[in-house]
């Protein structure tokens, strides 16, 4: 079974996306795959054309299974660079006919670049037949090489990252090792852990020194679960911004889960306006260990 679940099955503090860095990445290494397999196909359409022109009936077997190695280095070199951009911006499961086909284009592409090729290698009834079954298995050998190293065993995913990004949070937050922390989600798990202590020291009193992890934000139009754009959300339901408005409150992972994504700018002006004291204040009212 798939180790992957789908995003409904985790507790989503906001949905990974891939950072403007990450995309450029994945858009260069998937520019380079595509003129690998480019080189790959041309090289098929080579060797067909020698074929139809008898170049192998008779000899020049050496060139054949140049032709049939050079077609998979191409193949398997495009198929690692599409499977490293995917894992810099990855498809969703959610759409499984996308996410097959961008996980297991290596394959596929291998295939296309090697299968006409083959059969016309076996079905040529001018070829000397000792050649033919030469330049046919190692056809079919390095064509099945190619093809297995293209297939992504355990393609990654939006959903995936979201909840890597998530428990990698948890982690920060509670001062853990950061096991789920992996390269492509570690800067936006950074940044939730962040948000979070920002509100908690923005929320600290001489009552309340830990502060506290309670948030405000407008509630997502019409009941919806989540609103349809990014909202703010608020240290206290009194600030300016949220009169008049339908206010949801909650931690912020609930916030996150309503797509309301950034804090207040303005901590200091609702600091005064919620009657929070300023973290400075806070830590000279703290009472001292010892």
């Amino acid at each position: 079974m798939s180790e992957n679940k789908r995003a409904d099955d985790v507790d989503v503090t906001r949905e990974w996306r891939a950072t403007h860095d990450q995309e450029s990445a994945a858009k260069r290494l998937r520019i380079f795959a595509l003129l690998a397999w480019i080189v790959a196909i041309a090289g098929e359409v080579a060797g067909v054309v020698l074929l139809y022109q008898h170049k192998f009936d008779h000899g020049n077997l050496g060139l054949l299974i140049g032709i049939l190695v050079g077609i998979a280095v191409f193949a398997i070199a495009g198929s690692l660079m599409w499977k490293a951009a995917n894992r810099h911006d990855p498809a969703r499961e959610s759409e499984p006919f996308k996410f097959f086909i961008q996980n297991q284009l290596g394959a596929i592409i291998t295939v296309i670049a090697f299968l006409p090729l083959i059969v016309l290698i076996f079905t040529n009834k001018d070829m000397d037949p000792k050649n033919k079954k030469i330049a046919g298995g190692v056809g079919v050998a390095v064509a099945i090489v190619a093809a297995l190293i293209g297939v992504s065993y355990n393609p990654p995913s939006v959903e995936q990252y979201t909840k890597d990004m998530n428990s990698c949070a948890a982690q920060i937050k509670a001062n853990q090792p950061t096991t789920a922390c992996s390269p492509e989600v570690a800067d936006q798990a950074k940044a939730i852990a962040q948000d979070t202590k920002t509100v908690t020291d923005a929320t600290k009193t001489a009552q309340n020194p830990a502060g506290q992890d309670v948030v405000y934000w407008i509630a997502p139009e019409n009941g919806a679960k989540k609103s349809a754009t990014p909202h703010v959300f608020h240290i206290c339901q009194a600030v300016s911004p949220l009169r008049g408005k339908t206010v949801n409150h909650g931690s912020v992972t609930e916030a996150y889960s309503e797509n309301a994504t950034r804090i207040t700018k303005q901590i200091g002006m609702e600091q005064k306006q919620c009657g929070f004291t300023s973290s400075k204040e806070a830590k000279e009212t703290t009472p001292q260990a010892g």
